[in-house]
């Protein structure tokens, strides 16, 4: 399978060197290149990318708010948002997340991880970890600053096994781990998790991670035990 990939950022320097590797990569095509936000949301569209590797800091439109475009746009429903951010510094990495991005890498990260980072957002997952994206999330959705937009939708009824779930995987668990934990298959524990994303209109699992910390099921304070 040949992913279509859409690079988004306004270094030029970077940009370019990020092309190279991905027309170097046998299973990636790149099919375009934007230098801002409002390229991004044109691009996203004409080219029908799978994965949009996507900067943040940005001229004319930031990142945040073309993937809010992108995402919120019915004719780009399989599109796919990667971020690219720096952990350390960057605290509109939630405000992405909450606008449909599918995960987020640091541009620190070595060119293998970012292939694959690409080819886990293709597939249809989100990338978190509980080291890196639990662990940011938490600590911004403290901060006051911090708006919550997902937990003032409808109400949903999660079963008290989904309230579980939901609760494990806004603390990073993988279905393997949430698996071992509940003492059922992986495979329940996936149905599971698929089950509370259709109910909470969650695109994937990292919208699910911030639901949970939006609705308080996790909170930086209370997160379950290893």
């Amino acid at each position: 399978m040949t992913i279509r990939v859409l690079l988004v950022d306004d270094q030029a320097l970077l940009r370019s060197t990020l092309a190279m590797l991905f027309r170097a990569t046998p299973d990636l095509d790149l099919v375009g290149e934007a230098g801002t936000g409002v390229e991004a949301v044109e691009l996203a569209r004409s080219t029908r990318a799978d994965v949009v590797v996507m900067d943040i800091r940005m001229p004319d439109m930031d990142g945040i708010e073309a993937t809010r475009r992108i995402t919120g746009d019915e004719d780009l429903a399989g599109v796919r948002i990667l971020v690219l951010t720096t952990f350390e510094t960057d605290e509109l990495v939630i405000g992405a997340l909450q606008a449909g991005a599918s995960g987020f890498l640091g541009k620190g990260a070595s060119p293998e991880e970012l292939i694959q980072a690409i080819r886990t957002i293709a597939d249809g997952e989100s990338l978190l970890s509980p080291s890196a994206t639990t662990a940011l999330i938490g600590r911004f959705l403290e901060q006051p600053q911090i708006t919550p937009t997902m937990s003032t939708r409808t109400p949903v009824a999660l079963t008290e096994r989904e309230r579980q779930i939901v609760t494990l995987v806004g603390a990073g668990l993988s279905n393997q781990e949430i698996a071992e934990r509940l003492f059922i298959s992986p495979a329940t524990a996936k149905t599971h998790v698929n089950r509370a994303m259709m109910k909470t209109a969650a695109r994937d699992r990292a919208q699910l991670v911030v639901f949970a910390y939006e609705t308080g099921l996790v909170s930086p304070a209370r997160r379950p035990a290893p």
